[in-house]
């Protein structure tokens, strides 16, 4: 049932290939969720988020610091190895300093015919940020049409917005199958559909999503037994770490995480101005440390998520040298301390540990069946 998922994870760089010679068409890499995948789908090209592969980050020691985070090092060496020598162009919404980095490197020495940056506010809630993005958008979109020779119509727009909301509300169907007691998929699997569909063709991707979800529901060989667990963080992009823990004997059953539910929890909105619809959509979407600021808003959402999920414990994990979500771990244990909800802090580096993460899941979970 999820063997494709796992599959175009595993193959992302041959899939992109063969829709490219499939189609015709352009492949442009991404570099964070904040970027506007619906405006790139309505010009006929392929997103692809661009993520590392665990390997030595050797090759982009030139040209990025030491102390930048390692997912940063590890996409920039993906890219300096020829990994994602199919691109066609790179595109960045403003994130942290450390990706951006990774971005100017890449465009600077890398062979690519478009690149393209979009300043996507900090503050997300200040009264002014929807104006600024809608014109972002638009000068993203006349980029593009530049680029490509065709128009972005209104019903293009609307074609891309469609297909990527049926996306959206697919994956969340299938994800709040695992608030009840019986549990139809794996946290690993549920991670493996959320990746996949960053490198698939999302009208591709929908239709193996409405098989699965009319397959879950009967799906007798999942047994639900263990804690039920949320993981945390940010990019956490190799299902590995989550099959670790659950092997350890828990069950993962919700993630806030930018390649889980931060990606697609949110829809694209109904407005007359394509534009500002999806603007709306990205602003609102769950946020990251780095565009939440000092309302700590994402915290309610978190709580939500929390008591929606009926989360018994949870893992914080970090990539190092990540200053916004390490800044933001105070207020998340601070979070979990008021629900009564045991956690634990795991910092990430380069490549996967995989046995001091196994040992260290086996005695938070062990410390957990004593305290339920």
């Amino acid at each position: 049932m999820f063997e494709r998922f796992h599959e175009v994870v595993k193959n992302r760089h041959q899939y992109a290939r063969e829709w490219k010679e499939r189609t015709g068409g352009k492949v442009v890499g991404y570099f964070c969720c904040y970027t506007p995948e619906e405006i790139l789908y309505a010009a006929g090209i392929l997103p692809v988020r661009i993520v590392g592969g665990l390997e030595p980050t050797d090759p982009a020691e030139p040209y990025l610091h030491c102390m930048f985070c390692p997912f940063c090092r590890d996409c920039l060496s993906q890219g300096l190895t020829g990994k994602y020598d199919y691109l066609d162009g790179i595109v960045m919404a403003q994130s942290c300093l450390h990706i951006h980095q990774t971005f100017d490197s890449w465009r600077m020495h890398l062979p690519i015919n478009y690149s393209y940056y979009i300043f996507m506010p900090t503050l997300i809630k200040s009264p002014h940020a929807k104006a600024n993005l809608v014109a972002e958008l638009s000068g993203f979109k006349d980029s593009l049409e530049k680029w490509t020779g065709k128009e972005i119509s209104d019903e293009a727009l609307d074609v891309a917005i469609d297909i990527y909301n049926s996306n959206r509300r697919l994956m969340r169907e299938i994800y709040e199958l695992r608030k009840g007691d019986e549990l139809p998929l794996s946290g690993v699997e549920a991670m493996e559909i959320v990746l996949s569909s960053m490198f698939m063709d999302k009208k591709e991707h929908n239709a193996l999503l409405r098989e699965v979800k009319k397959r879950l529901p009967g799906r007798g060989d999942r047994a639900a037994s263990g804690p039920r667990l949320m993981i945390a963080g940010g990019e956490i992009h190799n299902p590995e770490v989550l099959r670790i823990i659950e092997e350890s004997g828990a069950n993962i059953v919700i993630d806030e995480l930018c390649m889980g539910t931060r990606y697609f929890w949110n829809m694209v909105p109904s407005e007359d101005d394509r534009l500002c619809a999806i603007a709306t959509r990205y602003l609102e979407k769950p946020s990251c440390p780095l565009k939440d600021g000092l309302s700590r808003s994402r915290l309610n959402y978190i709580a939500r998520l929390i008591e929606d999920y009926r989360v018994q414990g949870a893992f914080l994990f970090y990539e190092k040298f990540c200053d916004p979500h390490e800044f933001d771990i105070p207020h998340m244990e601070e979070l979990f301390k008021k629900k009564d909800i045991p956690n634990y802090f795991i910092e990430l580096d380069v490549t996967l540990p995989a046995g001091q993460i196994r040992t260290r899941a086996e005695a938070f979970l062990e410390m957990l069946d004593l305290e339920l």
